[in-house]
């Protein structure tokens, strides 16, 4: 149980004496609530929180995306508060997330501001109303969350969990035979029950073990002081995707991104890409998307960590055991925030939506009597960021194969082939267009290896060029 004065949850641990490793541990809800989460976290928002790390965890190119943020001038961005948006991501169940014991992110929560005239119109902030009545949007109200008696956030009631090393959740519903012939529990005289005070550095340093690590309970409860450098850096691999995305088939109509491959011929791989600031807005939006949206999408693409196993637990969960079925749809189905983010439908993820009902604020639909009940977004910015991005335009950037983002330079490009090891006289162009399968592919090689372009394009490289 979490003890609130010192931020700390007590864990139940059983421990195999001989491997000294973690069997399982049988934790109460408050360990869950915060475990669960995990889904809901911006990637920006990990990155950032792996740096506080004592061995910064290498999340494929993640890390140089948010670095390239970093490094960009901000006159670059269309407003100050872009780069902000990217370094800072909002997460869209914060409010929920706020009242978990143990919190990672330390983002100020968001505030709410309704027209007193009842506009269907909602703001972070008081600024005057967009419709006719131009009343001042001073109304405060606070997100009705619903949670369980016991204060749980997510998991209801006092219900009595296992969960494995590699984070697999058992309900209490499995008989204890299955449960033990799952975990290989053969000797119980070699097994030994400790009791461990976790606090929030032991939840971050799960969370970076759940990315890199099948043993992450082990990792974190007994091998803190274990350098995890040895297995930060998730290894180059195939990028298998079967796409989940709504409307993900090819067609003419489609919106789709040029981009320029320079590619080594001898190599057959990417060195890099000259891009427009709508596929570098595209990459940037990366940072922003929560850690479910993208493990929802991995499907049948490996990954060294477990955190795929907590998902699927989750998705395997009986409903019984979740406050609602929205709080469920929250951890498996995370969205964005409107306003905080740059929308982009080749992504294929949606924007929460808002609902006054009966003097109630939420985000739960099902609470609703039809959609008039939903709320706009407005006045965050002087600028339209679904229409714009993040960056202004017309803009060149050079974008490495790794996803290091700076702006157009023929010095750099030549520093990267030397990098490389790669002669100018063995390079060639190459276009190709970016849709839906390709920002897909992109996504999870962004996640999974160090070198996206080529993890995403080269397959279609090899193919036979069609005439344009």
């Amino acid at each position: 149980m979490a003890d609130k004065s010192t931020n700390n949850i007590e864990l139940k641990v059983l421990v195999d004496r001989g491997s000294n490793k973690v069997i399982f541990i049988e934790p109460e809800n408050d360990f869950l609530d915060v475990l669960f989460s995990f889904m809901t976290i911006p990637m920006g928002t990990i990155i950032r929180l792996a740096r506080k790390h004592s061995d910064p965890v290498v999340i494929g190119c993640m890390n140089n995306l948010y670095t390239s943020v970093e490094n960009i001038d901000e006159q670059k961005f269309w407003i100050d508060i872009c780069k902000d948006m990217l370094l800072h991501p909002r997460n869209a169940a914060d409010s929920h997330c706020n009242d978990l014991n143990l919190k990672l992110d330390d983002t100020e929560p968001r505030r709410y501001f309704l027209c007193p005239n009842l506009c269907k119109v909602l703001s972070y902030y008081c600024t005057y109303c967009p419709c006719s009545c131009l009343l001042i949007m001073n109304m405060e109200k606070s997100l009705s969350l619903r949670t369980s008696e016991d204060g749980s956030v997510f998991v209801k009631g006092q219900t009595s969990f296992t969960v494995t090393d590699d984070l697999q959740v058992i309900p209490p519903n499995s008989s204890a035979s299955s449960v033990f012939t799952k975990l290989g529990l053969m000797d119980v005289d070699a097994t030994e029950e400790l009791t461990i005070n976790i606090g929030t550095v032991e939840i971050l340093n799960l969370l970076m073990c759940s990315l890199v690590s099948k043993t992450a309970l082990t990792e974190t409860l007994l091998k803190p002081q274990q350098d995890l450098k040895s297995r930060s850096t998730i290894l180059n691999q195939a990028i298998h995707t079967e796409s989940q995305m709504s409307g993900d088939s090819m067609n003419d109509e489609e919106d789709k991104i040029s981009l320029n491959l320079v590619v080594s011929k001898s190599k057959k791989m990417v060195c890099y890409a000259e891009a427009g600031e709508d596929f570098v807005n595209l990459l940037f939006s990366f940072l922003t998307l929560p850690l479910g949206f993208i493990v929802k999408n991995m499907k049948n693409s490996s990954l060294k960590g477990c955190i795929r196993h907590l998902y699927q637990t989750i998705q395997d969960l009986d409903g019984q055991y979740m406050i609602s079925d929205h709080h469920k749809k929250m951890l498996l189905d995370p969205k964005l925030v409107p306003g905080f983010c740059y929308y982009n439908s080749l992504l294929g993820i949606e924007e929460t939506s808002y609902y006054y009902v009966g003097r109630t604020l939420t985000t739960d639909r099902s609470l609703c009597s039809s959609e008039s009940d939903k709320l706009k977004v407005v006045g965050f910015c002087s600028m339209d960021l679904n229409a714009q991005g993040f960056l202004k335009r017309p803009a060149m950037f050079v974008v490495t194969d790794n996803l290091v983002v700076r702006p157009m330079s023929r010095i750099f490009e030549l520093q990267v082939l030397t990098d490389l090891n790669v002669h100018v006289t063995d390079i060639e162009d190459q276009i190709v267009h970016v849709g839906k399968n390709e920002v897909l592919r992109l996504l999870l090689a962004s996640f999974l290896c160090g070198s996206a372009l080529t993890n995403t394009f080269v397959g279609d490289l090899s193919k036979p060029k069609q005439e344009q």
